[in-house]
């Protein structure tokens, strides 16, 4: 079974690094440095039209966790039929109740929007599953909803912490929803997680720096990593690496 490279990707220049390295699936947001949020419709537009890519959109309005309010979901189920609309090949989501339990009713609203346009198009669950209470019961929900991907690190910071659980979960589930490990993964550490774990799909951010001088001055910062005056981009260099060693 081939091993599937997917791509956290904050835009079109991010999304051109992954292709050009090899990546087989991207997962396109915004603002990263806040988790990740949804992205714009013309970044996915570009990338459809020029790289032959699969696309999974991110749909979050904010920051922090996965309890929505009513004007949040609004928000989300709008901008998800608009993604969909400009041709995502997929959304990834997450709702929890405020009891971190999956927000079932929320859950199989998003799944009937992704659905309905084509059945074809992919349901991909997030990491808010890292923050369930009980990730057995909270991915057979998942299955029994129709999701077709979770996006989990194991319930730890890193993937590579929560192998254990990984791989309880493919072995146990794997042949009803798909399990994609991420937090953490890089082309140093991506074949022990596969041989360990089972799974044959891997999330990485592949992450560089770029200095924007223009970031500060003497009085004012808009720094918002610990790189003063730089930003985040996913490096080409990175991809191709973590691609030659899953192969």
């Amino acid at each position: 079974m081939k091993n599937i490279v997917e791509i956290c990707c904050g835009g079109y220049y991010d999304a051109k690094q992954a292709y050009l390295g090899g990546a087989d699936r991207i997962e396109l947001n915004s603002g990263l440095f806040l988790g990740g949020l949804t992205p714009s419709i013309s970044s996915l537009e570009l990338i459809k039209e020029e790289f032959d890519l699969k696309v999974i959109c991110m749909v979050r309005p904010r920051g922090a966790g996965f309890c929505y309010n009513d004007e949040d979901k609004k928000v989300m189920f709008r901008e998800a039929k608009s993604l969909l609309k400009a041709n995502t090949d997929g959304i990834a989501f997450g709702f929890l109740d405020k009891n971190k339990n999956i927000d079932i009713e929320s859950t199989k609203k998003m799944i009937d929007i992704i659905k309905s346009f084509d059945i074809k198009r992919e349901v991909v669950f997030h990491r808010a599953f890292d923050c369930v209470n009980n990730p057995y019961e909270s991915i057979e929900i998942l299955i029994d909803l129709g999701v077709d991907r979770v996006l989990t690190s194991g319930l730890k910071d890193k993937a590579i912490d929560g192998l254990d659980l990984i791989k309880q979960l493919n072995n146990k589930y794997g042949h009803k929803i798909q399990i994609l490990a991420g937090s953490g993964i890089n082309y140093q550490n991506a074949k022990e997680i596969i041989n360990k774990t089972g799974i044959n799909q891997i999330h990485s951010s592949c992450k560089n720096f770029i200095k924007d001088n223009t970031t500060s001055s003497e009085n004012v910062s808009y720094a918002y990593l610990n790189n003063e005056n730089k930003y985040d981009v996913v490096s080409y260099e990175l991809v191709k690496k973590l691609v030659e060693s899953v192969k």
